[in-house]
């Protein structure tokens, strides 16, 4: 079996470095947002294509990553002819630009306002249907071209989203670990490399180091070294780490709370965060690793009790149904080195829990 890691071909990440696009792209772009990210940014890109004497082409994001949106900005862009592919914003206005790149046979760079998942450095994209609802994955046959991260715009967003994305990252450590023990593959089809595992292993050092004074500046928007510490941590070295290394119990519990009406409104990494702590319980993890990502997970306000995720009367037939979820055939909590069952998977939710509101 071999061994495969996978990456953008560039990662970019400074303060200003929006401005400095147009030098990266070198070709006449086509640049989707939404409202309000074009807002922030269009005078940005405009400027930075003007010097660089190339055409810029903006076109509002509708706002759902769906195959209509797609084949709609698909039509724009071949009468554009432009030769790029740029997608500014959240998850599905990238999610949006990769797979309009992918079907427009181009190359796309990827720019996130926001550092709240792994998702930016990936080969996939989520498609919806126009009402939002899950239609399916796109999996795509190579990473962005550039992953261009400016700082000083991310650093202006919501702090809670920061911390969600140091939920996300949380977990990549400790599910590569466990696929690298069970010989799980990863997301390429193949064995984590020894280059994937260290950048695991890193993002999780980079959290513990430097979570929670990111906070300290992200609440008063400002960035400091530890935000672009953590903002690298949240989404090159988890990029690389869940996609290279792989997913196992923590997004597959994840994927089981979503069961749980309380939980809607939750980000992506909050739900993830206490997915882990599940994951070391399920797998018995020693206490002083728990212990580490439990005040970690508080000293941030990420949640660690089904309280916390707004679930304050525990059903347990309710709780088994999340269990069953996440140990759906095809599940990555399969990856774990133990034979998983939902109800390892309840026991391990309501240990966490206890442990957690504690």
């Amino acid at each position: 079996m071999e061994n495969i890691i996978l990456s953008p071909s560039k990662y970019i990440q400074g303060a200003n470095s929006l401005s400095n696009i147009a030098k990266y792209a070198k070709k006449n772009a086509f640049i989707i947002a939404d409202n309000f990210v074009m807002s922030i940014t269009e005078d940005i890109i405009k400027e930075s294509f003007k010097k660089e004497n190339l055409t810029a082409t903006f076109e509002i994001f509708n706002g759902e990553c769906s195959k209509n949106e797609v084949n709609r900005l698909k039509e724009i862009l071949k009468e554009k002819k432009s030769e790029i592919v740029i997608g500014v914003g959240g998850g599905k206005t990238l999610d949006t630009a990769k797979a309009l790149a992918h079907y427009s046979n181009l190359p796309v760079i990827i720019v996130p306002t926001i550092a709240s998942t792994d998702a930016p450095c990936s080969a996939l994209s989520v498609l919806y249907t126009d009402e939002g609802v899950f239609d399916e994955y796109l999996i795509l046959p190579s990473n962005p071209n550039i992953v261009l991260m400016d700082t000083e715009i991310i650093a202006k967003a919501p702090a809670r989203l920061l911390a969600s994305g140091m939920g996300d990252a949380l977990a990549t450590y400790f599910e590569a670990r466990a696929c690298e023990q069970s010989g799980a593959l990863n997301m390429g089809g193949g064995l984590p490399t020894k280059a994937a595992m260290a950048l695991a292993k890193l993002c999780f050092d980079t959290l513990i180091a430097d979570g929670e004074k990111a906070m300290f500046a992200a609440q008063k928007c400002v960035c400091t070294k530890a935000v672009e510490n953590i903002i690298e941590a949240n989404t090159y070295l988890s990029g690389i780490g869940f996609e290279s290394g792989g997913l196992a119990a923590a997004h597959a519990i994840h994927n089981g709370l979503t069961a749980l009406e309380e939980c809607h409104d939750l980000y992506h990494g909050e739900k993830v965060a206490f997915g882990t702590l599940v994951q070391l319980f399920l797998e018995n993890a020693p206490m002083e690793e728990i212990d580490e990502v439990l005040f970690f997970c508080k000293n941030i306000g990420l949640p660690t009790s089904l309280e916390d995720l707004g679930v304050n009367s525990i059903e347990r037939e309710k709780l088994l149904e999340v269990a069953k979820l996440a140990c759906a055939p095809g599940e990555t909590i399969h990856n774990m080195p133990f034979k998983v069952t939902p109800e390892k998977v309840l026991a391990a939710i309501l240990a966490a829990d206890n442990y957690g509101g504690y």
